[in-house]
């Protein structure tokens, strides 16, 4: 067997790939329990060592501290996001195996409606993986490694992979908590963490199509993928009352867009009434500014 799991999920061509799966390398996929591939503890302790040589545990987390504390299942305001599920468990045998790692993957920023803010925070009240659990962190903007480093250089780690935009601040509080020395100065590459400059440097990539919105495959046809990116601009751009109405009145003066596969996908190919008009001229202009 090279594969333990306990639940798969993905597209239409994935279920069909592994139901016309051969024989012999359909045995080699071992489906089993949960707690199987959550744990490492129990009656076959030194065969799961043997068995998990080396190994990578990755995960996903909203918020990461300075300091390599993870933020994953709530807010601070006790709000509830999600389960924990088995991220504990993995970060947890990251450290328990001899070689093992856990990696912690997140977005650098995000946009909460009034703005940019950044996904690495000084300290936060509520976290999911504690700090002295800390391993590697990982943004679009580059890889922290935290194990066994001392605050002040966990800090300079996080720093560096944070967005730009919050870099300052961030040191600012770590330096007036005395966690960072107060003659640091920010390097200038790291002024280069922005998302335009992402962008920019990627797109020749995505142009090419090495770098497709679903690289494991995807149920949207093309025409939905576009949608898609239209719909979540759209929904930055009304996450405020200032935003909603901005783009209303944006909408209303809004040339319909050129695609009209996409218009027609939602209905709004010849708009009937206001709302309809608005509604068109809304995502008419997602579908300009996500082209």
């Amino acid at each position: 067997r090279f594969l333990h799991a306990a639940f798969y999920v993905g597209s239409k061509d994935f279920y069909r790939w592994l139901r016309e799966l051969p024989p012999e390398r359909e045995r080699a996929i071992g489906m089993t329990r949960v707690s199987h591939i959550n744990e490492l503890y129990g009656g076959r302790e030194a065969l799961e060592r043997l068995q998990r040589r080396d190994a990578r545990f990755f995960n996903t987390c909203m918020m990461t501290t300075l300091f390599g504390a993870a933020v994953s299942d709530g807010l601070d305001d006790g709000r509830v996001v999600s389960g924990v599920g088995g991220q504990y468990n993995f970060v947890a045998m990251g450290h328990a195996l001899e070689e093992g790692r856990s990696v912690l993957m997140f977005r650098a920023s995000r946009d909460n409606g009034s703005g940019p803010a950044s996904n690495i925070v000084f300290n936060y009240g509520h976290v999911t993986i504690p700090r002295h659990l800390r391993d590697l962190a990982i943004t679009e903007y580059g890889i922290a490694d935290l194990r066994d480093r001392s605050d002040e250089d966990c800090v300079k780690a996080m720093l560096a992979i944070s967005d730009a935009r919050f870099v300052d601040a961030l040191a600012a509080q770590a330096q007036a908590a005395g966690k960072l020395a107060r003659d640091f100065t920010i390097p200038h590459a790291w002024r280069g963490n922005t998302p335009e400059r992402l962008t920019a440097r990627l797109k020749p990539y995505r142009q090419m199509g090495l770098l497709p919105d679903y690289p494991l495959g995807s149920d949207f046809t093309e025409v939905e993928q576009r949608l898609v990116r239209a719909l979540q601009w759209l929904k930055a751009q009304t996450a405020s009352r200032s935003g909603k109405l901005r783009l209303l009145l944006s909408a209303l003066r809004a040339a319909p867009s050129s695609d009209r596969e996409a218009l027609a996908r939602m209905g709004l190919d010849a708009p009937a009434g206001l709302r309809q008009r608005l509604l068109a001229g809304a995502v008419s202009l997602g579908l300009r500014a996500t082209a």
